[in-house]
């Protein structure tokens, strides 16, 4: 029998945040104008930005090839005013992973740099209420790889439980996803998400462990035009590793009643 054919690869961007990237040492922020020309250059090409969620339901189903995943790290507070209007403008759908134990907070993990706000418990209900995927980024924005096995737990565990009761009467609300800080990933961390009941983890760059829980993403600056971020997605070294994204949800149940993007 012939051999499967080998997956071609999810597309998704990272973003973080959404306002004026004059100060920004970390090139984390992107402006609401650079954000709205890469939605419209996905649209142009006949693609639709969606949540990871959505992203990997559709995948599962063979129906993932007009789709591009849609993140947003730290769950910055600018998400509401700047990304959320132009997402719905655009006809899109996101993930915003989000630190529950700072919300209401600042980026202080970011040192030197600019304080920004975070979302507030009320800021992530309303992105949710909106049609937001909400994952968890971790307790604190703290890197898996360098902590030991309680704080991981907290991490992992407990971050997903608090979201889960921060959600909690949202039609379709779910806590899914983990995201992990700074983009870390090891066999432990892998493994403590999966265990912590997440479907799925995201991390930045491939490596020996891309697959369902350690996904790789195009990171979307400022620098970005619209051409050199569609480049970006063709070009994308991992374009052509064969990774098992399928089966998914990977915790049966936990998708049960979604609908829609």
């Amino acid at each position: 029998m012939p051999a499967d054919p080998v997956p071609s690869p999810l597309r998704s961007l990272m973003y973080h945040s959404v306002a004026d990237p004059a100060d920004d040492p970390y090139q984390v922020t992107v402006s609401p104008r650079r954000l709205e020309q890469h939605l419209r250059r996905l649209r142009g090409r006949g693609l639709t930005g969606v949540s990871m969620d959505r992203l990997l339901r559709a995948r599962a189903e063979g129906r993932d090839a007009g789709l591009v995943g849609l993140t947003f790290d730290d769950g910055y507070a600018d998400f509401l005013t700047a990304a959320l209007p132009l997402l719905r403008a655009y006809g899109c759908t996101a993930t915003v992973y989000v630190l529950p134990g700072r919300l209401g907070g600042t980026n202080a993990w970011d040192t030197p740099g600019p304080r920004k706000p975070l979302l507030t418990e009320d800021g992530v209900r309303q992105a949710a209420a909106a049609g937001m995927e909400i994952g968890s980024h971790g307790l604190r924005h703290t890197d898996l790889t360098e902590v030991d096995d309680v704080r991981l737990a907290a991490e992992t565990v407990h971050s997903r439980d608090l979201l889960r009761d921060l959600l909690h009467g949202i039609p379709g609300a779910e806590v899914n996803g983990f995201c992990y800080p700074y983009g870390a990933v090891d066999v432990r961390a892998v493994e403590a998400v999966r265990d912590a009941g997440y479907a799925y983890g995201v991390g930045v760059s491939p490596g020996p462990l891309t697959g369902l829980f350690a996904l790789p993403r195009v990171h979307a600056g400022e620098r970005d035009t619209a051409a050199r971020l569609h480049l970006k997605l063709l070009l994308y070294p991992w374009r052509r590793v064969p990774v098992p994204y399928a089966p998914y949800p990977a915790v049966a149940g936990t998708l049960a009643g979604r609908t829609g993007p």
